[in-house]
């Protein structure tokens, strides 16, 4: 294994701190990007420091508020002035919101496409340019099995987020094998217990229209579909397994890192989908005359 310098938004708690620490803990230099690192963070900057120092451990926190090109750019630099380089950007930062599609207004749903989607752009546009110029990095995407899985109702703002942060992640992907940089994108399923990511989601701002919905004909559909999600994850369904699939394709060999790996115990069909997308995705790019871009450029 060569130890990577790497960089993971949303790393102040669940998916985002599992991964920073299992990396850390492998024997990279790890980057736990978070916003409001001296106040709404400040225990989890210090949760991280315990960690690092109880393992022995290179867990560094740095500020960056993904939703903030200023405080993006601003981190990225402050990497690269201390570590010298980049080898690897973890796209973790996300946010979910549960409620019936017409409760949410635009603006809501512009919230969660911002973080979900244009996060993303923000921490490209900053770090793959340092990339571009060692001729060698790794881009990984957490996405969602609910891009092309089942998808139960009332998630919808936070599942066309996750769609478009897919498709965006494949159209990198072919833009960035010229330069050296593989990308890999890891599907969790729903894992409904070991964070807080159905706990904290948001609700519709729209209440009264909400409630129409659920007093309405959709009454005990939101009760119905979170305890069947739940009743579909396997009791021994651990979080920590997504974790430890970005720790297995960080420590891949250049050129043998997959470009999709799903981490689905409930198994709800994303792969089989997924599966035959990307192939069609790789067909046509041999048929047009493109396959030398499914691989990446090999620069050492």
């Amino acid at each position: 294994m060569t130890k990577q310098i790497i960089v993971i938004t949303g790393a102040s708690s669940g998916f985002g701190a599992m991964t920073a620490r299992a990396l850390a803990a492998a024997g990279h230099i790890v980057y736990a990007g978070m916003r409001a690192t001296e106040t709404r963070n400040a225990k989890a900057v210090a949760d991280a420091a315990a960690f690092a120092s109880e393992h022995n451990a290179d867990l560094r926190s740095v500020e960056l508020d993904v939703a903030s090109n200023a405080s993006v750019e601003a981190g990225i630099a402050s990497i690269i002035a201390e570590a010298g380089r980049l080898d690897v950007i973890v796209h973790n930062a996300g946010h979910m919101s549960f409620g019936p599609a017409e409760a949410f207004t635009p603006e809501q749903f512009a919230e969660l496409y911002d973080i979900n989607v244009l996060s993303t752009q923000r921490v490209n546009r900053a770090a793959l340019p340092h990339m571009r110029k060692q001729g060698n990095g790794l881009v990984v995407w957490i996405s969602s099995s609910s891009t092309r899985g089942g998808t139960p109702p009332y998630l919808s703002p936070y599942f066309a987020a996750k769609a478009a942060m897919d498709s965006l992640a494949v159209s990198y992907a072919a833009e960035l094998t010229g330069w050296g940089i593989e990308t890999s994108i890891v599907v969790p399923g729903a894992f409904t217990k070991g964070t807080n990511h159905f706990a904290h989601s948001g609700s519709p701002a729209d209440q009264v229209r909400a409630a129409e919905y659920n007093d309405g004909p959709y009454k005990g559909v939101p009760e119905k579909a979170l305890q069947g999600l739940a009743k579909l994850e396997p009791i021994d369904a651990d979080p920590a397994s997504v974790a430890a699939a970005v720790v297995d394709i960080i420590n891949r060999p250049f050129g043998s890192r997959p470009f999709r790996v799903h981490v689905d115990p409930s198994q709800d069909g994303a792969e089989i989908v997924n599966g035959v997308a990307d192939r069609v995705r790789a067909e046509m790019f041999r048929n047009i005359g493109l396959s030398d871009l499914l691989r990446p450029v090999d620069n050492a």
